[in-house]
This record gives C-alpha cells, structure tokens and sequence, in this order.
C-alpha cells in the first residue's frame, strides 16, 4: 500500500514538473500568465472538464486506407484554464484512434466509422481524455429503392458515400481524471477551477 501511495506522489511530482516546462516557455512571450511550479499551493484541474479538439487532417472511409486502431491527430483548440493560468495551452497535441470502419457498399450503404479521443501530448506527459464520435457518409437509400423497382438486381451497383471527418472539425473530449496543477506561491488559489 505505501508503495502505491509513493509511486502516486512520485506520479504527480512528474507531472508538476512536466507541466513547469510548458510554463517557463510559454512565460516568455506575451501570452497569459501559465502555471509555474510551488509545491505549497497545488490545485487540480477536475476529471471531466471540458477540452475542445480540432482534427489535424482530413479522414475519410473512401479510399479504404483507414484501419482499426489507426492513430491521427487532433490539436487543443482552446487554452485550458483554472482562473487567469492556463493549463493546457492552445495548440497541445493530441490524439485519437479508430475505433470501428466501415467502407461504402452497394444498396445504398454508407460508409461509417468511430473514433475514441485517447490523450493529450503536454510535453511528453499523455493525459487521457474521454470522448468518441461517429461519423457516417451520406447513404442512397432512395436511389437503391428506385433502382430495384427498375432494374431488379443490377441496384446493387448503387452506392452509399464515404464518412468523412474534415480537417478543422471540432470535437469535444474530457479530462479522464483529475490533473494536479500548481500555482505560483503570491497567486492566490482559484475559487472554483
């Protein structure tokens, strides 16, 4: 038990440092204040909170070189703030993973697939995040259902579209669990992250 306990605290140390990292680099320009490392004033940010994704590139089911458990990916779209610091700054890269595909098929059958939203990249540090989304081409459902009562069997030929997820789609992913955070030791502690 007390090992877990150290290799918890050895844990949050690692990502209170990773996280100073960010801070000095991003303090040099004229940006908001970022977090920079105190001990005596930790804070968390909560399990749950919202982080605002955009797609790097472009998916698509169409050209069938798409695969299960295929990684892209995704940048932090919005500064991730506890009060006037920011904890995940704009730009942080991400990544997410398909999860389910599917091509195109004849009567009208769309192509569809599943993404899981898995972890932002601060610096090294993954920090897992929440979130799937779905996507589906458009399907021809009516094109196949004329095109049985004229043609009989040959409305097989009759497709669906691909399911594309274009570049800059925004997609909405959450923390998995709380992050520890530290403030500097003159600021005061955020009423409520």
């Amino acid at each position: 038990m007390e090992c877990l306990k150290l290799s918890a605290a050895m844990a949050a140390a690692s990502l209170v440092s990773s996280l100073s990292a960010t801070s000095v680099a991003a303090q040099s320009s004229a940006a908001p204040p970022v977090l920079t490392v105190d001990p005596r004033t930790n804070g968390v940010l909560p399990a749950n909170t919202e982080i605002a994704l955009a797609m790097d590139d472009e998916l698509t089911t169409k050209a069938g070189k798409l695969k299960i458990g295929q990684k892209f990916g995704l940048s932090v779209a919005k500064d991730v703030r506890v009060g006037d610091y920011i904890i995940i700054p704009r730009g942080t890269p991400a990544i997410g993973e398909i999860i389910f595909l599917t091509g195109k098929a004849a009567f009208g059958k769309s192509g569809k697939m599943e993404v899981a939203l898995r972890y932002v990249d601060l610096n090294g540090r993954h920090i897992p995040l929440i979130g799937t989304y779905r996507q589906e081409g458009e399907g021809n459902s009516v094109a196949t259902a004329a095109g049985v009562a004229a043609v009989g069997v040959f409305a097989g030929v009759i497709t669906g579209r691909s399911a594309v997820i274009p570049k800059g789609r925004m997609l909405t992913a959450y923390l998995r669990e709380s992050l520890p955070v530290a403030f500097p030791a003159k600021a005061a502690m955020p009423a409520n992250p």
